[in-house]
């Protein structure tokens, strides 16, 4: 028509496709009438106008509605109306644009919403409600490289531009400023949202992570910040609605002229289905509109690229301990908590990608097939995740559906044979001591025990619920009270003070408050947490006045039989660690109002004050009061030490974790009273304490508590503190006669064998625990230089420390080392470390001493490990307070000491060398040129890959590249093993020599094709060095020509032969033994050959021939040939 042939206006810039947002149909007829121009939430005054009916009623349906909802609700909506109910359809609160662009974003203070309330419109907020965090964002700090500090940039630098809001979909360009390295360059962003949440991003920078890009977190900031800036439409179906045909004829043919390369094969593959009145497109009424909002059966959540989550925690996983991959995987569970308390639904489908990928894990069923232990980082994320799942299930409000779903997941991976155990082990780590009696039972009760998976307490959570009307009344209220004629007489609901109880299993009460916590509630979660304090309190009290009656019978025994089977520290569900935290985060005073995004900054020690109590009816206690007073309780209680290695380290760690929380408080009066208080309590407190005069023998250990205790106590009370400190200082589990403990419990029943000990693979450790506290005891006496307390603790003299009596320590200490050496000794590295202090303590000489004579003491390990390391540690500097010339001195020694180690047992200590002599460059080209030297005789390729990504990360590229090509010469990696730990290292060592240039990757591949015989490996090589040109790291002296290498010429050509060989072979090889199950995965293993064949210029012929040669070799499998001629003709 005459009317399409006409000169065009200038084209608008062309934005993004919109991404796949929900496209329900459109057929509602607009209102006519003017719009209502800028809303009133946002004058243009400096002044605060009061928002309109109007806008509240608007703000609400966006938050809470579907707009398909509202268009079916009512018959008409008048035009003011919808675009006030668009305007405020879009998030509103930049921490929420942080979460998803940034690790752990945290505002300082932040409490988070209470149930049933709401957050005042205007409190810390621009005009209108909008949530502005300016100026806490803006200051500058670590962290500017995450996407949400660089959005925020962008975005303050002008960098935002043509900003459009069409219904739902926003959208604009982002202009990333240039670089030294990168020219200017402008991307396309687009936004969908829904229900003030995004709900798909796309941005042409092709950004592939969990996180939001810069560009996205730019855009979005700038239509919170600067809404009246932002151009807004209705969505494009209201406009479409009020032309006539003639406008809708132009506004197509100008839509298909400016874009004709784009749309037109789409426009008039529409036309003709338009124009066919039997098409599908007819049956539909209506049209999809992807700017007209979400539709009712849509679900309502952020944003999430689960392929990514996927992605992510499959790489952390594959890389082991390197990197830092725990602590990446630890900062996404944070993230996971972060949603949790924002109340986002996001949060448990998080989990469950990262759970999926756990469970995928290869390692699983290699450690399982091979009967060894996992790493303890590995086991400490498996607890962190199993801790999350309980969090989950026990949220509050979450719905029964919801609760059945996540149980019968849980259950699915509980079952699975590789699931790990809540113990950290697959079975027994060790036989016990007293499998081979015949009068015990331990045998048999270890089989009878029911096997508890890492997700049984979830599982068993998930029979939990929230109705008991007690509890609600306690979460929901400061001021629930009995009344005072009903607190006479024992009650299980109050205490005689008429303060709720909670009484419930300690650990599941205590979930309950980490749940309410996780979930957003934290003053729900406050007030059942002093519930349970104050229910711990009343039972600490019972048990008192129970010991007093039973005291002279016990104290004539000397041992007792009541004891806790489950200890609360060191519990996988932490307690203690939970209630400490939530009451001391109210107690936090933090410097500035700062939001935490996650940066890699060391933390700063908090600082706290106190926090009166809601509802306490004397106004006297304080929160931080109670958490120091329940750490104690949790601490002092007494509990028998739970079976296996990884339980005991657990309950070693936990005592540590606490103890380090604790010493971060400082005692003011109120918190000497409390420690004064409690330290009594549990020196009185019997049986049920692990500072009672009678304990069981199996108890653990009060050493590092009592540590604690003492030192805090020193300075306030002194008598009391070497009081508890003495009481501590016993171990009765190393006594080899006395009474039997507890016999009742055939699973601790193990003292009833003389002269055996029970399996405490934790004793080496508690016993050094108890020296550093007879260490300190003496230490703080000599300073005070108190005659009566020495005479106390049997010291001989009250002089500063007495060196003859250290010397004689030293000499006994290296006469055990000399004769454990050939012999060595389980206890023998807590021996080595104790030697290495008691020389520090002697002096320099000691020292020196021990480095030049260490072949004499110490094997190569320990000496590279423990004592050169202790040694040359900063912190044994600081104690000898060591001149310029003595460190030197000592260094050269240390030095040597590792050539002499690296030279006896390469395999072992030539990384601990190089570690030791980095800082001398003659010393390190020596331990270098060892590692050369063995590499091709006594060191494994696992040695090697080791020390090649120590040399990369060190700045030593090269080298790394050397050490990586010796490794490649010990490796064989069969056609099978496409799960090989060592694939990891072995792209790697290709991704090095990419990037180093092309002659290095012309010398590795003949290495990589003689050692590697997997297609699938080889194929994910060969992929990924067509990906990007060689020679990106940038070697100084080098040119590089930047362009990608052709698989039709070398260094390429050889990979790619030897990919399609291993292809044909393992074809050959599974099809020998494949049965009628395995039939689809090989079907899509040849999909992927193929893709390898057609790198290759006559791939498709060569690939053609391979699958006629098949069909001819294998035509007795004819159900097989039938599935290749219908996939491959």
């Amino acid at each position: 028509m005459a009317e399409g042939r006409g000169e065009l206006p200038p084209q608008p810039p062309l934005h993004l496709s919109l991404p796949p947002a929900s496209k329900r149909p459109c057929l509602r007829p607009a209102p006519r009438g003017p719009g209502p121009g800028p809303g009133p939430g946002f004058p243009n005054s400096r002044f605060r106008c009061p928002e309109s009916l109007l806008d509240c009623a608007a703000k609400a349906v966006a938050e809470k509605w579907a707009f398909e909802r509202v268009e079916e609700r009512f018959e008409r909506i008048p035009e003011p109306v919808q675009r006030r109910i668009v305007y405020w359809s879009f998030p509103r609160n930049e921490r929420e644009i942080c979460m998803y662009s940034s690790f752990q974003c945290r505002v300082a203070g932040e409490e988070g919403p209470a149930v049933g309330t709401v957050t005042p419109a205007g409190s810390g907020s621009v005009p209108g409600g909008v949530t502005n965090t300016t100026a806490a964002t803006g200051a500058a700090g670590t962290g500017d490289g995450l996407p949400f500090r660089r959005g925020i940039r962008l975005l303050e630098h002008g960098c935002v531009e043509n900003v459009l809001q069409v219904g739902f979909h926003l959208s604009g360009t982002v202009m990333e400023p240039a670089s030294q390295s990168e020219p200017e360059v402008t991307h396309k962003v687009a936004i969908s949202f829904d229900r003030c949440k995004i709900t798909s991003v796309t941005c042409g920078c092709g950004n592939r992570d969990i996180f939001y890009c810069a560009h996205v977190v730019a855009l979005s900031l700038y239509r919170i910040r600067k809404p009246e800036q932002v151009k807004l439409r209705l969505p494009i179906s209201e406009t479409l609605f009020q032309m006539n045909r003639d406008q809708l004829q132009k506004l197509v043919q100008y839509l298909i002229t400016a874009h004709h390369t784009e749309v037109l094969p789409t426009a008039q593959k529409l036309a003709d289905e338009i124009l066919s009145s039997n098409s599908e497109i007819n049956q539909v009424h209506g049209a999809p509109d992807p700017t007209a909002g979400a539709s009712i059966d849509d679900d309502n959540c952020w944003h999430l690229d689960e392929e990514q989550v996927r992605e992510q925690v499959k790489l952390f996983l594959s890389q082991g301990g390197y990197y830092g991959s725990g602590k990446q995987l630890n900062s996404m569970f944070a993230k996971v908590r972060e949603m949790l308390r924002m109340r986002d639904s996001n949060g448990a489908r998080m989990l469950t990608l990262i759970t999926e990928q756990f469970m995928a894990d290869p390692r699983l069923a290699l450690w399982r097939q091979q009967g060894t232990g996992m790493t303890d980082k590995c086991r400490q994320l498996w607890d962190e995740l199993g801790a999350l799942w309980v969090c989950i299930v026990l949220n509050p409000h979450c719905k029964s559906e919801e609760k059945s779903g996540w149980l019968k997941q849980l259950k699915k991976w509980g079952d699975m044979d590789i699931c790990p155990l809540e113990d950290g082990n697959y079975g027994s780590e060790l036989p016990n001591i007293t499998n081979a009696l015949p009068q015990s039972n331990l045998a048999q009760d270890s089989l009878a025990r029911p096997r508890r998976t890492v997700f049984k307490r979830a599982m068993e959570a998930c029979d939990l619920h929230w109705q008991d009307s007690h509890l609600q009344r306690i979460i929901s209220c400061d001021y629930y009270m009995s009344p005072a004629y009903q607190r006479e007489g024992e009650s299980l609901l109050f205490n005689p003070q008429g303060l709720p109880l909670w009484l419930d299993h300690v650990p599941t009460a205590c979930a309950r408050v980490d749940a309410l916590r996780s979930h957003g509630y934290p003053r729900e979660a406050l007030r059942l947490g002093v519930a349970i304090i104050n229910t711990l309190r009343l039972q600490q009290h019972r048990q008192l006045d129970i010991y007093k009656h039973q005291k002279k019978e016990l104290l004539q025994k000397g041992m007792t039989s009541t004891t806790n089977l489950e200890g609360w520290v060191g519990h996988p569900l932490d307690p203690i660690g939970c209630l400490f935290g939530t009451l001391t985060e109210t107690c936090r005073v933090e410097d500035d109002n700062a939001m935490d995004t996650g940066d890699s900054g060391e933390p700063k020690p908090p600082v706290y004050h106190h926090v009166p109590v809601w509802g306490c009816p004397d106004g006297g206690e304080s929160y931080l009061a109670l958490a120091l007073e329940v750490a104690l309780m949790g601490m002092g209680q007494q509990r028998v030490m739970p079976e296996g290695l990884y339980a005991q380290d657990k309950v070693c760690r936990n005592e540590e974790q606490i103890v380090a929380k604790l010493q971060e408080m400082e005692l003011d009066d109120l918190l000497v009273q409390t420690l004064r208080k409690q330290a009594i309590l549990l020196l009185e407190g019997g049986p049920f304490s692990g500072l009672g005069e009678v304990i069981h023998r199996e108890s653990v250990p009060m050493h590092t508590f009592a540590k604690y205790l003492f030192s805090a106590l020193l300075p306030h009370d002194t008598d009391l503190a070497y009081k508890l400190a003495l009481r501590a200082m016993r171990l009765p589990v190393l006594e080899s006669t006395g009474p039997s403990g507890d016999l009742g419990h055939p699973h601790h029943g193990i003292s009833i064998v003389p002269s055996r000990y029970p399996r405490w693979f934790t004793l080496g450790h508690l016993e050094s625990q108890q020296c550093e506290l007879a260490s300190t005891m003496l230490t703080a006496a000599k300073d005070k230089h108190s005659k009566a307390l020495l005479r106390t603790i049997a010291t001989p003299a009250d002089n500063p420390p007495d060196i003859t009596l250290l010397n004689v320590a030293l000499e006994l200490g290296l006469q055990v080392m000399r004769m454990t050496l050939s012999t060595l000794n389980w206890r023998r590295r807590e021996m080595v470390r104790w030697l290495v202090t008691c020389a520090t303590e002697v002096g320099l000489r000691a020292l020196v001493s021990i480095l030049q004579s260490w072949y004499t003491l110490f094997t190569p390990t320990e000496a590279t490990s423990i004592v050169a390391a202790t040694v040359m540690s900063h912190n044994t500097i600081l104690r000898l307070s060591l001149d310029y010339p003595q460190r030197e001195e000592l260094a050269s020694c240390a030095r040597t000491l590792a050539l002499q180690c690296a030279m006896k047992d390469p395999q072992n200590c030539a990384l601990s060398a190089l570690t030791l002599c980095e800082k001398d460059h003659i010393a390190f080209e020596t331990a270098y040129q060892i590692v050369i030297d063995a590499a091709s005789t006594g060191m494994t390729y696992s040695q090697l890959f080791t020390i090649a990504r120590y040399m990369e990360h060190r700045g030593y590229p090269l080298r790394a590249f050397k050490l990586a090509s010796l490794a490649m010469t010990h490796l064989n990696l069969a056609y099978n093993q496409d799960t090989h730990p060592a694939i990891n290292d072995v792209l790697w060592a290709c991704a090095l020599s990419h990037s180093l240039g092309k002659n290095e990757l012309a010398a590795i591949i003949p290495l990589v094709v003689k050692s590697v015989h997997c297609a699938t490996v080889l194929s994910d090589i060969l992929r990924r060095c067509t990906m990007t040109a060689p020679g990106l790291a940038g070697i100084p002296g080098r040119r590089n020509s930047g362009k990608l290498m052709s698989t039709d010429k070398a260094p390429l050509r050889q990979l790619l032969d030897a990919t399609i060989s291993a292809y044909i072979n393992t074809t050959h090889s599974r099809l020998t033994h494949i049965s009628p199950r395995h039939y689809g995965e090989f079907i899509e293993f040849l999909s992927k050959a193929r893709e390898t064949f057609l790198l290759a210029q006559d791939g498709h012929i060569q690939f053609a021939q391979f699958i006629d040669n098949l069909k001819q070799i294998y035509k007795g499998k004819k159900k097989l040939m039938m599935l290749v001629r219908e996939r491959f003709g």
